[in-house]
This record gives C-alpha cells, structure tokens and sequence, in this order.
C-alpha cells in the first residue's frame, strides 16, 4: 500500500468517527446522515408494595336531641295564672323612687331660723353676730362697753367697763403688729388670754368674762376689747363665723382668728383688716 493510500484510509476513519458522534460539532455539513438516537427502554411498571391499611368509616352523627317545649304554654294556664304565682307577685314591694340628695349647703341647719333678733345690746344691731360701727357709736354717744364676768376662785361676779376707743386702739395695732407672722392662726395671748383681778378676793388673772348661754346673746364686742374671745367654745365661734358669712372649718385657733378680724372689721370697715 502506497503513501497515498494510507492518508486516504485514515481520513476515511477520523471522517467516520465524527459522523458516529452524535454531539460533535462540524461546520462542514455531515456526508451522512446521522444514525438516529437509541430510545430508552420503557419503564417497568413499578413493584407492587405491601398492602395499605385502609381506615374505618366514621360513626353516623347521634340522632338529634329533642328538647321539650317549654315557652308553648296552654292557652288554659296562660289565661289562670296559679295561685303561687300571684302570691310571689302579691309579695314583691314596689319599686320606691329614689330620693334627691339634699344640699346642705343651701338648706343649713336652723334654716327656719330669722336672720334678724332683738339686739341683745345697745352696741349690737338686729343682725346676729354683728355690731356697730365706730362711727356709729360715738355718734350715739357710747364710748364705754361693759360686760359680766365671775372670778374662778371665789365665783364672785362683778361688772366690767372698757373704754371703747382706748381699747380698739389696742386690739388694732396688735393685729397690724403681728398679722404678718400670725399666719391666719391666732397667737398665744389670744387662745390664753389674761383677765382682770378679783376685787373680792383680791386673785390675780381670775375674773372670767360670762359667756351667754344663748349664742345670739353673747357679747362680743365686750371680749373683743378685753380680748378674751378665746373663752368661747370652738361651736360658739363657728356660729360667729356662720353668720358673717366666714369660713368656720378649721382648728380653734384658726377660727378664733377669723373672728377677731370679722370684729375689728365691723367696727372700723376702712381698716387694715
């Protein structure tokens, strides 16, 4: 075999295995057509498994529940209603009417009562609690006020006389003196105060002035110049602080204060009150 036959023969064969590979990529047409491509072989059916276990049907639903009819009542017994019944009818009270909550800021206590009295003073007006004006006083020509008061040692009484100018003058410039610190509260001389001595018995600080037993009738302008208020009960004040329309809750001390300033007020109403 010749040179030219061996290049022939191998160019045959590398022709051929490139016709024979199916992804082989030529640019040259193919000189023959490909052999198509072998189909896979069918799948076998698959193997049958063991058995499944197959569930038990569900229980039919319980019959339904049939209760008695209880609102469908005989027209009989609708129209004659036992006699049980309208016993616990009969037996059930009526409803009561809520009553309205009463005010006692606008109905107080003694509201029958007048706003004015006899005065139980030449001092005192018609209006409870309340005096005279300075003023008014000198003009009527009264400059002294007198009081009762007991000694507490031998209980012997007599009566007191105070001047009325001397005496205010001394109560007023005390308030313009101490007011500052006083602090709405009244300072020790006024809650203990000091009384005259007993002419009797001749004891010193004993002679205590006469409260009135009726509220109405205490004289107050004669313990507002001795200053003595703080002899008066806490329910005495008060009722001094009520009918001059003053706040009257608090401590004694408080009200007391109250009290002496709604004094000096009614006496000299252009004052440092």
């Amino acid at each position: 075999m010749g040179e030219r036959d061996r290049k022939r023969k191998n160019a045959d064969d590398s022709k051929a295995l490139e016709d024979d590979d199916p992804l082989a990529l030529c640019l040259s047409p193919p000189s023959r057509r490909p052999n198509p491509l072998t189909p896979h072989p069918p799948l076998s059916p698959p193997s049958p498994g063991p058995p499944q276990h197959s569930f038990p049907p569900p229980p039919p639903p319980p019959p339904p529940l049939l209760l008695p009819d209880f609102i469908s009542v005989p027209s009989s017994a609708a129209s004659a209603p036992s006699a049980a019944a309208a016993a616990a009818a009969a037996a059930i009270p009526p409803a009561r009417h809520p009553r309205a909550r009463r005010n006692p800021s606008k109905t107080p206590r003694g509201a029958h009562k007048s706003d004015t009295v006899p005065p139980p003073f030449s001092w005192a007006t018609d209006r409870r609690a309340t005096v005279h004006s300075l003023n008014h006083l000198l003009s009527q020509n009264i400059t002294n006020i007198t009081g009762e008061a007991q000694c507490k040692r031998c209980e012997a009484s007599q009566v007191i006389s105070y001047d009325l100018v001397s005496k205010f003058n001394e109560v007023a410039a005390f308030i313009r003196a101490r007011k500052h610190w006083m602090h709405d509260r009244a300072p020790a001389e006024w809650m203990t105060p000091a009384f005259p001595d007993c002419r009797s018995c001749g004891q010193p600080n004993c002679m205590r002035p006469v409260v009135a037993a009726k509220k109405r009738s205490i004289n107050w302008l004669f313990m507002l110049l001795g200053q003595t208020l703080g002899c008066c009960t806490l329910d005495q004040l008060k009722y001094f602080c009520k009918h001059t329309k003053n706040h009257r809750t608090g401590a004694k001390d408080r009200v007391l204060y109250l009290t002496y300033l709604a004094l000096c007020k009614q006496l000299h109403p252009a004052g440092p009150f």
